[in-house]
Formats: structure tokens, sequence, C-alpha cells
């Protein structure tokens, strides 16, 4: 891609389920070499299963909704974000997130890095 390269425009109905992890849909907007986005979504009391996103670096802006992420041995480092909170996931940081809202959470998600951008794993680290 070039500076004379137009803009793109993913509009939902574009977005393809990618990454599964149970718990979790994740729509992929954008893949390309280094960078991954897309749009996350966890239903309400749901937990999504144990996994790292590799050597990929991870910010995420919760657009809508409650999320809470597990992460560090045994899972014990909790973090709690609502809307308009970002949060940065470390490259091999295995983590699981949560729902604890009475409504489906919407997540922005940027991965920048190389390889697989998810890796469903046994439990935490």
């Amino acid at each position: 891609m070039g500076a004379a390269d137009p803009v793109s425009r993913i509009p939902p109905e574009d977005r393809v389920e990618a990454d599964p992890t149970p718990g979790v849909v994740r729509e992929q907007a954008i893949a390309v070499e280094g960078l991954w986005a897309g749009l996350a979504r966890t239903e309400p009391g749901v937990t999504s299963g144990w996994h790292h996103h590799g050597d990929h670096e991870t910010s995420i802006y919760i657009v809508s909704g409650r999320l809470r992420m597990e992460s560090g041995p045994d899972g014990q480092d909790v973090v709690e974000a609502v809307a308009g909170d970002f949060l940065h996931v470390p490259p091999n940081a295995i983590h699981r997130e949560s729902n604890p809202g009475d409504a489906e959470s919407q997540i922005v998600v940027v991965r920048a890095g190389r390889g697989a951008p998810t890796v469903n794993t046994e439990g935490p680290a």
C-alpha cells in the first residue's frame, strides 16, 4: 500500500468471525501484516476461555458494557473496566475476560505484531 491508495471502509456486515475462543465472539475488520483490528462481543454473565495473543501488543477500548480481565499467576490479577476505558494486554499474557454486567459488552480490539493473533490455552500462567 502506498500514499495514493484509497481509504477503505469496512461496514459491520463485512466483518468476519475470527480467532474463536469459547465465550467471546470476535469480528475481524482488518488483518494486514503486523496489524489486526476488530470488535469482540461477550454476553452477560459469560467468561471466555483462557488464551493469549502471541507476540501481539493488544489495545482494547470498551465501547459498551463491562469487562473483567483476569491474568497473571493463577489468574489472580484482576482488572475491571467499563465503557470509555482502555486496556493494554502485553504479548503472551495469558488471560480471560468475562462480562459481569447485565447487557452484552462490546470492545474494539487492535493488535500489533506477527504470528497467530489468538492462542487458546488450558489455564492461566
